[in-house]
């Protein structure tokens, strides 16, 4: 039988959540990735992990850490719309920044009743991306697959559009807010500097040199 995701804890959804975002990039979901993720002890996500499988949640495979099952899959992604939806509906009625609307939407998400995720939804007119530039997973829990580019990945002389921002550490995203580089801002590749240098990059509040392992983490729509 099936677990829904209105029956899991709080600490389950988180979880889920953090083993969702290790898949999507490509990490292995060790015990000591998920642990160093949701900062815990080692043992703690150990706990978990078996917590899930009997949940029917995950698979652990010895010495490859875990996978999600369809069932964890679709958990992880209910809370991921919650959680980005709510974000953007922090930033688009309420006027938070974008580096408050992380914090405050991992508060509210495991609260979100189904009836007002969507009424939120429609209320916003069905967004497809939260305010970091990540795609919402919509009704049947389907991500649209990304095909824009890395800051880092541009050619110099290329103008874009800022599509997607990391999220989670409010010191970068008010650094990068201050830098002009947010989703939907103007930017043209300046220069990559050789032998891994930096990156210069112009926006509509000037010319800024950042680091490649920050470009490579910016996605940007060329043209």
């Amino acid at each position: 039988m099936e677990t829904e995701t209105a029956d899991l804890t709080v600490a389950v959804q988180d979880y889920l959540k953090a083993i969702y975002a290790l898949e999507s990039s490509g990490a292995r979901v060790t015990t000591s990735a998920l642990a160093m993720r949701m900062r815990v002890r080692a043992p703690s996500a150990t706990a978990m992990t078996k917590r899930l499988a009997e949940l029917g949640l995950v698979e652990r495979r010895p010495y490859k850490g875990v996978a999600l099952t369809p069932t964890g899959r679709r958990g992880a992604l209910e809370v991921l719309r919650h959680h980005r939806l709510l974000e953007r509906y922090l930033a688009d009625r309420l006027g938070f920044s974008i580096d408050e609307v992380h914090a405050e939407a991992d508060r509210l998400e495991h609260a979100l009743s189904e009836e007002l995720e969507a009424k939120i939804d429609a209320e916003l007119g069905f967004p497809t991306h939260d305010p970091h530039g990540d795609p919402i997973p919509d009704r049947e829990l389907q991500v649209r697959p990304g095909d824009d580019t890395t800051l880092a990945d541009l050619e110099p002389g290329d103008p874009a559009l800022v599509s997607r921002v990391p999220d989670g550490d409010p010191e970068l995203l008010r650094y990068l807010t201050e830098l002009g580089l947010i989703p939907g801002s103007s930017v043209e590749l300046v220069a990559i500097a050789p032998f891994g240098g930096p990156v210069t990059v112009r926006t509509e509040l000037g010319e800024h040199a950042i680091s490649r392992e920050l470009a490579l983490g910016i996605e940007a729509q060329a043209g």
